[in-house]
């Protein structure tokens, strides 16, 4: 699905150079807007809601400039008349004229999506007889063979408007393939969940605990004090180098597979002190490596039980 140039069909030429347009879709309430306008700050022409049956008419008009190194990203969903119904069978041609087309399918949990809804006091698109979660299931029954064929899925629940601007603009912010490895960061408290979108799961469990030291037990791993006591940890010390050489090995091996996001989740129980101690000083050493980064933690402002 990555390589898309093929034989073009009789009496149409192929695209000189195959080249990238992103193609922002998903569910209704999941951040598409906030991508688009992230896009935009890192140079896209964006449109959103453009008519399915313009799409190959806008790429034919806009084949000069996407030549010369414009970056398109256009907003469809189920607003856009037909997109479900046709979306396959005008990609599958658009592909043979050799169009890449890179499908990034945004989505979110059912009760994220009607608290978004229900603060923005906006209807849900094809909410008209219906409830919000009815019309959720509905849509997202309706897209699941366009999630399938996506190259990036992204689940928004636990990102902020600003996380998900920051993480979008360090994927696609355009640069050489050689240096386009995007690598996040989550910390997080295993009793609320994995990260839906991790790649690589470590669990710091096993370090000893600063939430059973009174003095540190209302901090976070972002204060000095918790961090030093984490770090000056023998067993941290230890799990610190061995985790250094993994990533050091892995990640020129993601790079050279053509892997281009890697989100690596960092767990303890609560998600407020070991986890977010080991994301910050492992994002500090991968930053040697000049790749995009960003770095969530995703439980660290929850109310402690």
């Amino acid at each position: 699905m990555n390589q898309l140039l093929a034989r073009p069909p009789s009496g149409e030429s192929p695209l000189a150079e195959p080249f990238p347009v992103l193609i922002i879709t998903g569910l209704s309430g999941s951040g598409k807007s906030t991508v688009l306008r992230a896009l935009e700050d890192v140079g896209y022409f964006c449109v959103d809601n453009l008519p399915l049956r313009l799409l190959p008419a806008f790429l034919k008009e806009q084949n000069r400039s996407l030549k010369e190194g414009r970056k398109i990203a256009l907003g469809m969903d189920v607003r856009t008349e037909g997109f479900v119904r046709n979306f396959s069978r005008t990609l599958r041609r658009l592909q043979e004229q050799g169009y890449r087309l890179n499908l990034i399918f945004l989505e979110a949990e059912e009760s994220t999506l009607i608290r978004r809804f229900s603060q923005t006091r906006r209807q849900h698109p094809l909410a008209d007889k219906d409830t919000i979660s009815q019309a959720l299931r509905q849509e997202r029954r309706s897209l699941a063979n366009l999630r399938r064929r996506a190259q990036r899925v992204i689940d928004t629940t636990d990102y902020t408007v600003h996380q998900l601007r920051e993480l979008i603009k360090a994927e696609y912010s355009g640069l050489p393939l050689s240096r386009r490895l995007a690598l996040h960061l989550v910390s997080f408290a295993y009793k609320n969940g994995l990260p839906a979108e991790a790649d690589l799961v470590l669990d710091v469990r096993f370090l000893p605990n600063p939430y059973f030291i009174e003095e540190l037990k209302p901090l976070t791993g972002n204060d000095p004090r918790v961090r030093d006591y984490v770090l000056k940890q023998e067993e941290t010390r230890a799990f610190l180098t061995h985790l250094y050489d993994l990533t050091d090995f892995l990640l020129p091996l993601f790079q050279k597979e053509g892997k281009t996001h890697l989100t690596v989740a960092i767990g303890c129980t609560g998600g407020r002190h070991r986890s977010v101690v080991i994301a910050n000083v492992l994002g500090d050493h991968l930053a040697q490596m000049n790749l995009p980064l960003t770095l969530t933690h995703r439980d660290v402002a929850r109310p402690q039980e």
